[in-house]
């Protein structure tokens, strides 16, 4: 019985008044200030979410032209060896990048240095430029005698600056 006394008094009842309004909710400038850091730091994260999609398509390209030049570099070793024949004046490089899909006969095995060919991140396509040994390196051209690199047909800027076709 005392504590409902204690609890129904008037004195308690003013103090409790206060502390009540305080709970209800946030003020006008709270919620401008809490907005505005998060505008704040959504205008920071978005460019960074940019560039780490940029990033990852560029270490994609990186992987992709190691992966090919690397099939290359196993064909003409093969071929400098004496596994298979290849075409006079051709330097034993593949004659184009579906050799290394199809792949060459060893012995009655098929030997072959890629799986398929891979798509370029930068251009959404499955189409590499090329270069022969006899092509110029900076040329756009191939003249279809052998392969001897490999390089992406995108015009765009990497995030260091340089070309992507220069990679």
């Amino acid at each position: 019985m005392i504590a409902k006394y204690v609890m129904n008094h008037p004195a308690n009842m003013i103090k409790l008044v206060p502390a009540r309004r305080r709970l209800r909710g946030f003020t006008l400038i709270e919620l401008i200030v809490a907005t505005t850091i998060i505008l704040i730091l959504t205008g920071m994260a978005l460019p960074t979410a940019r560039f780490m999609l940029q990033r990852t398509r560029e270490k994609e390209l990186r992987d992709d032209l190691w992966m090919l030049r690397d099939a290359i570099d196993r064909y003409k070793a093969a071929a400098d060896t004496g596994a298979f024949k290849t075409k006079l004046g051709s330097e034993n490089y593949p004659p184009d990048l579906e050799t290394l899909v199809k792949g060459e006969d060893v012995s009655g095995k098929k030997l072959k240095f890629l799986r398929k060919i891979p798509v370029d991140p930068m251009t959404g396509k499955a189409e590499w430029g090329m270069h022969s040994m006899q092509d110029d390196p900076t040329s756009d051209s191939w003249d279809e005698q052998n392969l001897f690199d490999v390089y992406s047909k995108s015009q765009a800027t990497a995030l260091d600056g340089t070309k992507y076709r220069d990679w």
